[in-house]
């Protein structure tokens, strides 16, 4: 499972896992972004269309009848804002895309796996999760974020006992078009390519990965 798949991250981490031998079951929520996808048309790959997945039957149906090895959550929003323009709709809007959603697909990961003897987890969180002070002027992000980096921490003790293990990276600003375009005078030579930070996930949510849980993996590119 890989949620948030057809995004710049989500394709690669799609790609590695297809590289592997993997199957993947990716759900969208933009037609536009489906049509796009670079793994379209795999026969490895089911596409699965959604509206919300912070909403709990969703999210129900998305991993009915899965035995997944590895729940990948990468699906999420942001929303530059201080605190003093940003209202309580925003607020929820980026706690439901972002923790909302990664905690009900933890909690379906969680529930299958817990029947068929084992797993990984591998959530995305963010630099500011680990920095608070990074998140200034993006702080309803930052909460979201962090809120998953706790959860990451929380669930991680809770099911190792039972052969899942949870971990997750936080990257900085990825070296993508969408962030190219927003930052055109930024330096995004230093930024971590997407590939990268795939490669970070892929060991994470692979059988190669024995020991590591509870791990937020800082992947920050060049200083």
């Amino acid at each position: 499972m890989v949620t948030g798949g057809t995004g710049a991250l989500g394709s690669a981490v799609v790609g590695a896992l297809l590289a592997g031998g993997a199957s993947c079951v990716v759900p969208y929520v933009h037609d536009a972004e489906a049509q796009r996808f670079a793994h379209r048309g795999d026969p490895n790959v089911r596409l699965l269309a959604v509206s919300d997945l912070a909403d709990e039957a969703q999210v129900a149906k998305v991993y009915a009848g899965l035995k997944p090895w590895a729940s990948v959550h990468i699906a999420g929003g942001f929303a530059a804002g201080k605190v003093a323009e940003t209202g309580k709709a925003a607020l929820m809007a980026q706690i439901d895309s972002n923790l909302t959603s990664c905690f009900l697909c933890c909690r379906a990961a969680v529930n299958l796996m817990l029947a068929s003897g084992g797993g990984r987890i591998v959530n995305v969180a963010a630099r500011p999760a680990l920095e608070w002070r990074s998140g200034a002027g993006m702080t309803a992000y930052t909460v979201a974020r962090a809120g998953v980096a706790a959860l990451i921490v929380a669930l991680a003790h809770e099911v190792a006992k039972n052969g899942i293990l949870v971990n997750s990276v936080a990257p900085s600003t990825m070296d993508t078009p969408a962030n190219r375009k927003a930052m055109p005078k930024a330096t995004c030579e230093v930024w971590p390519k997407v590939e990268e930070v795939a490669a970070t996930i892929l060991f994470l949510a692979s059988a190669d990965n024995r020991v590591t849980r509870g791990a937020i993996v800082p992947v920050y590119g060049k200083p």
